[in-house]
């Protein structure tokens, strides 16, 4: 029997990448690395449409399939053949809705409606979906995908308004749910961010043309220079005006603002240290969570020997940087070491024979670095427990190097509810917290491990610095849904 896998990651999944500029030559290139940086968001597949303008006409061409960023773009000269162009916008797929092995459900999308060319690319989670998309049908629509990305198409389509930005802004009235943007038109490039701002959006702007895209790593990659964030709630519009004067268009999606709450997995898991979201570097924020997941959560050697610090790479690695250095400050005698090796090389999907699959799979991509561990009192420092199945075979493959003891450490709390807004959690049965009651004590024995322990919710948003705690969505951590539940669901929630 054969069993394919996609991934023995149990970890949840990241939402999508965007990348959008306008006003370069060369904007599908820099598109192209954008996104190679932003890797990471989404792996299942990989998009770019480029707006040119030949001989007087405007024409907005794509190119766009499933895999990753550089099997999607292997051929080189599609960039001079297929997308050239001044502009152009870029999108990693991780899907949330709509089926992940349709092609049509690679983004970015493209309509040819009364007032021209629209090209969308969307990151997050729409919560009003079912809503809207059946009003939609019984109107008449003729929906092509189904992921609710779709909806903001229909929507601007079907406006009697004549302006686009007026367009956009009342089909984003009109969805509920967490969400950031970029259209493309004939003659522009319109990013928005839901008001409450769920995910990271940011601008950048290098030689007078100006770029949008989820993360600075996209910006820095191409030697961009960060400008600053879109504000929750804001429409961004970058045209031929805006590239003469330097001034950015700006509108609200409602006039009044909301209570910003951020996805606090940001900083947590998904985003890459390198990058600087919410107006802070997630390293510095990642290193905080380590310092004070030591502070409250330290482990001391019974014998007075050196702890071993080390991280489940490479999502970790800043977290255990900052609980060793932590320790240290404690006087307690630590050593950060490289305790896992993790091969980068299994690719995304491969098949594994036989009834072990997970277990192989876990040894395909780690391995233990024995004469480091052996003997030793280890910590081990991860980000976050899923459903715990990987982390209970990394423990068993820990156990190999005959260490002292093994103590676990997560610089989260437990996961006990799904979400809503992008991130793909499984069931809240699934969930290894909720399979035994929340009770710590008896996750520890289901992982095998001495000791097991969680930052706490309260230690989690102290971690927080340079924000206002009140400012971070944590409902997947027991917090409040910023959006309203009824029966326990979102409101509308997508079928």
């Amino acid at each position: 029997m054969e069993n394919i896998i996609k991934s023995i990651d149990d970890k949840p999944k990241s939402f999508c990448g965007l990348f959008g500029i306008y006003g370069d030559t060369d904007a599908a290139v820099k598109t192209y690395y954008g996104l190679h940086s932003l890797q990471h968001r989404g792996q299942e597949g990989a998009g770019i449409v480029a707006l040119d303008h030949i001989e007087g006409k405007t024409s907005l061409n794509i190119h766009k399939d499933f895999g990753l960023v550089s099997e999607v773009f292997g051929d080189d000269t599609l960039f001079k053949n297929k997308l050239s162009g001044k502009a152009a916008i870029g999108h990693n797929r991780y899907s949330t809705t709509g089926s992940s092995d349709s092609k049509k459900n690679v983004q970015p999308f493209i309509v040819n409606y009364r007032l021209g060319h629209l090209s969308i690319a969307h990151n997050g989670n729409l919560t009003n979906t079912s809503k809207v998309r059946n009003e939609l049908i019984d109107e008449g629509a003729i929906f092509q995908t189904s992921t609710d990305s779709e909806i903001i198409l229909h929507l601007i389509a079907r406006s009697k308004l004549e302006n686009q930005i007026d367009q956009v802004k009342e089909a984003l009235n009109k969805v509920e749910g967490a969400y950031c943007f970029l259209f493309l038109t004939d003659d522009k490039l319109i990013a928005a961010r839901d008001p409450k701002g769920f995910k990271p959006l940011c601008i950048g702007k290098k030689n007078g043309s100006f770029i949008i895209t989820s993360e600075t790593c996209a910006l820095d990659i191409n030697s961009i220079e960060y400008v600053r964030d879109v504000e929750p709630g804001e429409i961004v519009v970058i045209d031929d005006e805006v590239i003469k004067t330097g001034q950015i268009k700006s509108f609200r999606i409602k006039a009044e603002k909301e209570i910003s709450k951020h996805c606090i997995f940001e900083y947590i898991y998904f985003s890459r240290p390198d990058s600087r979201i919410y107006g802070t570097y997630v390293d510095k924020m990642r290193r905080k969570l380590g310092k004070v997941l030591a502070a409250k959560h330290p482990v001391v050697d019974p014998d007075g020997d050196k702890v071993i610090v080390f991280s489940v790479p490479d999502s970790s690695n800043t977290a255990a940087i900052g609980y060793q250095n932590q320790l240290e400050k404690m006087h307690i005698a630590s050593k950060l070491e490289i305790g896992l090796i993790r091969s980068h090389y299994i690719g995304r999907t491969f098949i594994l024979p036989g009834q072990q699959s997970r277990e192989i799979g876990v040894k395909i991509k780690f391995n233990t670095v024995k004469g480091v561990l052996e003997g030793k009192t280890i910590v081990v420092i991860d980000d976050s427990i899923v459903r715990g199945t990987t982390s209970k075979l990394l423990i068993k493959l820990l156990r190999e190097a005959n260490p002292k003891s093994i103590n676990f450490r997560v610089s989260s709390p437990p996961i006990i509810n799904p979400c809503y807004y992008g991130m793909d959690f499984p069931s809240s049965e699934e969930l290894i917290a909720n399979k035994f009651d929340q009770d710590i004590e008896k996750i520890r024995e289901e992982l095998g491990v001495d000791t097991l322990e969680f930052l706490t919710r309260e230690e989690l948003l102290d971690a927080m610095v340079d924000h206002d705690p009140e400012q971070f969505c944590t409902a997947c951590f027991g917090g409040e849904y910023p959006i309203p539940l009824i029966n326990g669901l979102v409101k509308n929630e997508f079928d």
